[in-house]
């Protein structure tokens, strides 16, 4: 009842407190949770928050989201501003994984509930993991990839990484990928290059990857935009005939490249899912009931054989 009481008191007061950088929302109405999101220039990010926001209408739920832009510093800030402004739960997309688990930390202490999507925190106080397994997932295409190789690459392939060394979740995706394939016949490891979660810098690492490697047969992309800078830098270089990309996240360019061939496999998730899970999960918290540690969200790996099932999220 004091969380609450604070939350009366604090919730007439939101509007005045979104006006810190990148704030967004309205004055609370029924519940009121906050999403903290990575950026949203990531169509990833964006459709997970379409989705919380679909998720909160429906419910009936204020929705305020928070965009760090990259900064883990700044959504430690904007987790303490949601506690002080007594919101009723908390969806946490982190940066930095360990970084951000005194900031949880406090706001379960407070007696707010927080759910973490996507990124997987490390033990803690929070409530619930929405997402997909990514270690799974990335030996899932890795598997793929050891598939695709033996039946269309004469089962030999050079393949390289473009990561996101600043992204706990893509080395998650990038070791359950290498791990998979490292060592398997055929195959030869190029180097990993580091493409930061930002797509011009993932576009001059796959430019790099290839300029290095002049014989690389593929490409492994652990995110959306290390994807993006893949497939631009394959076309850059006029190596659509001699290099395959494999990779995470639905763009319309990934869906060209798949039409023109040279894009094999991408990983798709449901960004929106997870979006809508993570607060239909801290509606039921704030409603008194209970939750699974583990919310699922299952991946769909997307080829030449069933793209036309994806092409209306793009038009």
């Amino acid at each position: 009842m004091e969380r609450k009481r604070m939350k009366t008191t604090l919730g007439k007061t939101l509007l005045a407190a979104t006006a810190m950088a990148g704030l967004t929302g309205t004055a609370a109405l029924a519940e009121t949770f906050a999403l903290v999101q990575i950026n949203q220039q990531a169509l990833f990010f964006n459709q997970m928050n379409e989705g919380a926001q679909a998720a909160a209408d429906e419910l009936g739920d204020e929705l305020v989201i928070f965009n760090a832009n990259n900064d883990p510093a700044e959504q430690n800030s904007a987790v303490e501003t949601y506690i002080q402004q007594g919101v009723d739960g908390i969806a946490v997309v982190a940066i930095d994984v360990n970084g951000i688990m005194p900031a949880v930390q406090q706001a379960v202490e407070a007696g707010i509930p927080v759910v973490a999507i996507d990124a997987v925190l490390p033990d803690g106080p929070h409530s619930s993991q929405v997402g997909v397994d990514n270690a799974e997932a990335g030996a899932m295409m890795g598997e793929f990839f050891l598939d695709y190789m033996a039946s269309n690459m004469d089962g030999e392939a050079k393949i390289g990484v473009v990561g996101a060394l600043n992204s706990a979740i893509q080395n998650v995706r990038q070791a359950g990928f290498v791990d998979t394939v490292s060592g398997a016949d055929g195959v030869e490891m190029a180097t990993v290059v580091d493409g930061q979660n930002v797509q011009d810098t993932a576009l001059s690492a796959a430019e790099n990857l290839i300029t290095a490697n002049p014989d690389l047969d593929a490409i492994y992309a652990t995110g959306e935009p290390a994807l993006l800078g893949a497939v631009a830098a394959v076309e850059s270089q006029g190596k659509q005939d001699s290099i395959k990309v494999f990779g995470w996240d639905l763009t319309a360019q990934a869906i060209a490249g798949i039409d023109a061939g040279f894009v094999a496999a991408v990983i798709q998730q449901d960004p929106s899912q997870m979006g809508a899970e993570a607060i239909r999960a801290l509606n039921t918290l704030a409603e008194g009931g209970e939750i699974d540690a583990q919310i699922a969200v299952p991946v769909t790996i997307v080829t030449s054989e069933n793209v036309d099932e994806f092409r209306g999220m793009f038009e």
